[in-house]
């Protein structure tokens, strides 16, 4: 008879990284401020987190979490369908619907839930889901719990999507979800072309800002950057990564959010967001609406960074965006290039497939408005030493680099 557990027994390339000592998951850290952490009691410069805007160390957000703990608690025991809605969470629906541009938004526990609840609530049997090729594990897993058939197109192809589309039946209800800013290259999705075939087939267009949301559009996300926040049905973000704190949240037609508030799963069969998340999510609101020069640090920095590191001779793929990922493509040399930025006091992130294509392997790294460039130089150094040792860094790239910028 078959054991559930076979498979385990062939699941053996974690299990050799660590013997090898360059596994690089799952290690804690033990304190970090923001721009550093303390990693296995060494200082590293932190290049590896979604803190875009540098809020979760604003002495004002942690206030507003603490001053939310005391007075409601730790967790509101209940689901936002029953005993679980505050007031705080209506307020943060109508703030966060303002401020992308829609009539109504909703929060959810997590910004994973958002996508699981939002596509399996409106995508159902006869319907089509279509999907970027690198859209999130979030939006795929949605997919495959909504009862529709799921369809995806080349990664920001428009001929792709166009071809994909002219397959389905005309009668047939279309949500195409794409993510505005790709978490893992970087990159912004191409909108305007991605709302014209949608018109042409009359597909609605949902967009998954959590990386956009605070960053892209003077912060407003990746429809406001096009001017097509009208055109956009839906627009996705989280909170955990420039609002500080933790959960998600949709927005649209009010009658559309109405819909998914009461078939969303995930929503009605979970414990709704604590107070304390809620008022430091609404707090980092206030600040990015009142306070854009945090905004525009993020970029600086993030140019900062992509610039020097391509004329240092790494290949940034194709990111314009504060996710800026070195491609290194084998799994194993990306393992050790983690841990030696790690010995030089530097803290990425290395993704291998799964999580990239194969072939694809990389370090992301993301930048903050708090960095300061003392921490960016230190970084850089690091990679420079890094890539030399390694022989990570491309010559022939570092001179077209140079070129292009003079």
């Amino acid at each position: 008879m078959a054991d559930l557990f076979d498979k385990l027994k062939k699941f053996s390339q974690a299990k050799e990284a660590m013997e090898l000592g360059i596994y690089p998951y799952f290690r804690a850290l033990s304190d970090s401020e923001g721009t550093t952490a303390t990693f296995e009691g060494k200082e590293v410069v932190m290049i590896g987190s979604n803190n875009y805007l540098g809020l979760t160390t604003d002495p004002r957000v942690r206030k507003a979490a603490a001053d939310a703990l005391e007075r409601y608690g730790t967790s509101v025991t209940g689901s936002r369908f029953l005993n679980g809605t505050l007031e705080l969470h209506l307020e943060l629906d109508r703030r966060l619907a303002a401020f992308v541009g829609k009539e109504a938004a909703l929060i959810f526990p997590t910004g994973y839930q958002t996508n699981l609840g939002t596509i399996s609530a409106l995508v159902h049997k006869g319907d089509y889901v279509i999907i970027d090729k690198d859209a999130h594990a979030c939006i795929v897993d949605g997919c495959m719990l909504s009862r529709g058939e799921l369809k995806r197109f080349r990664h920001s192809d428009i001929s792709s999507l166009d071809q994909t589309l002219s397959r389905l039946p005309e009668e047939a209800g279309k949500l195409i979800v794409v993510d505005g800013v790709y978490s893992m290259g970087g990159d912004i999705a191409p909108l305007p072309e991605i709302i014209d075939i949608a018109r042409k087939y009359g597909a609605r267009v949902m967009v998954d800002d959590a990386h956009g949301i605070g960053v892209t559009g003077d912060g407003r996300g990746t429809a406001h950057h096009f001017g097509l926040t009208d055109e956009v049905d839906l627009i996705m973000g989280t909170f955990s990564k420039s609002f500080a704190s933790i959960g998600g949240f949709i927005a649209g037609d009010a009658d559309v959010v109405h819909y998914i508030q009461h078939h969303a799963r995930s929503l009605i069969f979970s414990a709704a967001l604590p107070a304390p998340n809620v008022m430091a999510a609404l707090t980092a609101l206030e600040i990015m609406e009142t306070e854009p020069e945090h905004n525009r640090r993020l970029w600086e920095n993030a140019n900062y960074m992509r610039e020097s590191l391509t004329a240092m001779g790494y290949d940034t793929g194709s990111s314009n965006t504060p996710i800026v990922p070195v491609i290194i493509r084998d799994d194993y040399r990306t393992a050790l290039a983690w841990q030696a930025l790690i010995n030089e006091g530097v803290y990425t992130n290395p993704v291998v497939s799964p999580g990239v294509p194969p072939n694809q392997a990389m370090l992301r790294t993301s930048y903050m408005a708090t960095h300061q460039r003392e921490h960016l130089n230190r970084a850089l150094d690091g990679f420079r030493i890094v890539g030399e040792r390694l022989d990570l860094i491309d010559a022939s790239r570092a001179t077209r680099a140079e070129g292009s910028l003079a």
